[in-house]
């Protein structure tokens, strides 16, 4: 599955919620899965979306012919955008699907490796983090994704924002340094969105 994770700043709050209600339109491409976003809870004026397909195929054959259409609601409403795809490498819990319903808020962590702790990276991800994450009440489900260029993606859905809270202020400095994370991480950047469950398709 490919993941897409687009981020922008809004200057037309309006407009772009109304541009944003006609991503519907995605319903019915082929190999189209999912989409869902909502508004980071750190900046107020930045959106982000997640989208997501059955392969690299079906989405380049959308950005062919369709997306332009779609988007050209959206012109003028927001600037600094930046989107990046990710493969998706395993499962945050177990049986990811894209599905926003029953979540309120996602954690997203964008993460550039040191080339020689990228497996160590992988493994801690795996053995550390997730188990610490799928254990934790009101986490939903969530996924670990790759891009080139040592970049990756973890994103966590969850029920509400205090139980997302919970989970930060009881584990996640003993996590740190359980999972060695600073040696591996070269550069990270997070959010945490309040999804909008009219941007759900």
């Amino acid at each position: 599955m490919l993941v897409k994770w687009i981020r922008c700043t809004v200057v037309d709050r309006r407009g772009f919620e109304r541009g944003q209600r006609k991503w519907a339109g995605l319903l019915g491409e082929p190999g189209f899965r999912g989409q869902g976003g909502g508004w980071s809870r750190i900046r107020p004026d930045v959106a982000h979306v997640f989208g997501f397909w059955e392969s690299r195929a079906f989405y380049d054959s959308f950005m062919a012919r369709s997306h332009d259409r779609l988007a050209s609601g959206q012109s003028g409403t927001y600037k600094d955008s930046q989107a990046k795809l990710f493969d998706h490498r395993f499962d945050v819990k177990t049986g990811f699907e894209p599905r926003f319903t029953d979540a309120d808020v996602v954690r997203v962590a964008h993460c550039r490796v040191r080339e020689h702790r990228i497996e160590h990276f992988a493994l801690m991800q795996e053995k550390v983090w997730n188990p610490a994450m799928a254990g934790s009440p009101g986490m939903v489900r969530g996924l670990f994704g790759e891009a080139p260029g040592n970049e990756f993606l973890v994103m966590s859905m969850w029920q509400s924002a205090a139980e997302h809270g919970k989970y930060r202020t009881e584990r996640v400095e003993r996590l740190l340094l359980r999972a060695q994370t600073e040696a591996d991480v070269s550069a990270l950047a997070g959010d945490v969105v309040e999804l909008e469950p009219s941007w759900t398709v």
